[in-house]
């Protein structure tokens, strides 16, 4: 799951992933895995509050486009749509983060999947 949060100029909430992970040191949609019994708004409202300690309602977020990788063991990433939160953004994780416009984000290192949903929400 992932989330484009737009803030009231239209700017996306990106975040930066840390070093040691799987496309360490690019830019990406902030979001996380769905676990066990939870739904894919759910997962995705529990992930932004355990990276970003903001609160994202889940009736606040809308289907947007999916994305998909055709690695072993295949990964797909849904992007949700979102203009509101409660809270102060704070990079609970230590990890960069910044409020991009989509031209801004184009010029962006970002994974495969991440660029092809920022180039969807370009159109």
């Amino acid at each position: 799951m992932a989330l484009a949060l737009r803030d009231e100029g239209g700017r996306l909430l990106l975040q930066k992933r840390p070093d040691h992970k799987h496309h360490g040191g690019l830019w990406e949609f902030p979001g996380g895995k769905v676990e066990t019994e939870e739904s894919p708004r759910d997962a995705l409202c529990r992930e932004i509050g355990e990276e970003l300690g903001i609160v994202v309602a889940p009736g606040d977020l809308e289907p947007a486009f999916l994305a998909d990788e055709g690695s072993d063991p295949a990964i797909v990433l849904f992007l949700y749509n979102c203009g509101r939160w409660q809270g102060e953004v704070v990079a609970l994780e230590q990890q960069d983060w910044g409020w991009f416009s989509v031209a801004e984000a184009h010029s962006l290192p970002m994974p495969p999947m991440d660029r092809d949903l920022l180039h969807r929400i370009a159109n």
